[in-house]
């Protein structure tokens, strides 16, 4: 008898803490990776040569209608980008890109992908947020607060699961900082336009020089501690809701939620 291969679908596959990922997964899956951009799309073909693995061009703002045809078992929601600046001046576009990205984008996808999901009577789908969503960072705010929204999205769609005949596994990752080049990306953004005219002109040195300092102090070089929970979100049956790594970080930000 012939097992058919469960498929996968990931967004944002370029690299990262779900790379690791992927390199399990491909023993047993059939995996949709796409990602963002053409030079992305090249990249990961040179990376991915499975015959499991199909490499995909998406925009998960403007091309979802691409997966129309695809049967998808376990939906991974992991595209986002992160734009930062003192909400007192982030020009307010970049605020709307954040939400259209990691919000509204993300829930136009879950609502596609799960139809199909609901009427096959299960599936699963796996959200990634932050805990920078709970720990928020000074000049983050556009991009913790998109995130604070996913995880509520999360939270939301776990619990109407609970009332749907089909069994629809809901999992919320949360994951703390790591070294993947994202968070030092994240930090830069507001440079572009922070100039003469920010109310924190004269404090700029000093905010690169704290930001660096705490990468530098907090950000965790390897991967595995979340690469392992979101492997086990997606391969286990009955998973948690929510996952999140690494302990510390999680930690820290219990003890913060404390005190504000």
């Amino acid at each position: 008898m012939v097992i058919k291969m469960k498929k996968i679908l990931i967004t944002g596959a370029r690299s990262g803490m779900i790379y690791p990922v992927i390199q399990r997964l491909k023993r047993n899956y059939f995996i949709y990776v796409t990602v963002h951009t053409d030079s992305e799309v090249k990249y990961i073909k040179n990376l991915y040569k499975e015959n499991n693995i199909e490499c995909i061009k998406l925009d998960i703002t403007k091309d979802l209608d691409k997966l129309n045809k695809l049967d998808i078992d376990i939906l991974v929601c992991n595209a986002a980008i992160a734009e930062s600046g003192s909400l007192f001046e982030i020009p307010l576009e970049k605020v709307k890109e954040n939400y259209n990205v990691n919000v509204f984008s993300n829930l136009d996808l879950i609502q596609k992908v799960s139809k199909k999901m609901i009427k096959k009577g299960k599936g699963k789908i796996v959200i990634i947020s932050s805990l920078t969503s709970k720990m928020v960072l000074p000049f983050l705010g556009s991009y913790s607060s998109s995130k604070a929204s996913l995880s509520a999205i999360a939270r939301s769609l776990y619990y109407e699961s609970k009332l749907l005949k089909s069994k629809i596994d809901i999992v919320l990752i949360e994951p703390g900082l790591y070294k993947t080049g994202f968070n030092k990306l994240a930090f830069d953004k507001k440079y572009e336009f922070m100039d003469n005219d920010s109310f924190f002109k004269s404090q700029i040195e000093l905010i690169r020089k704290v930001e660096n300092a705490y990468l530098f102090l907090f950000e965790r070089r390897k991967l595995k501690s979340i690469a392992n929970k979101i492997y086990e979100a997606i391969t286990i049956d009955n998973p948690k809701f929510r996952y999140s790594a690494p302990f510390s970080h999680n930690l820290f930000s219990k003890i913060i939620n404390l005190f504000y």
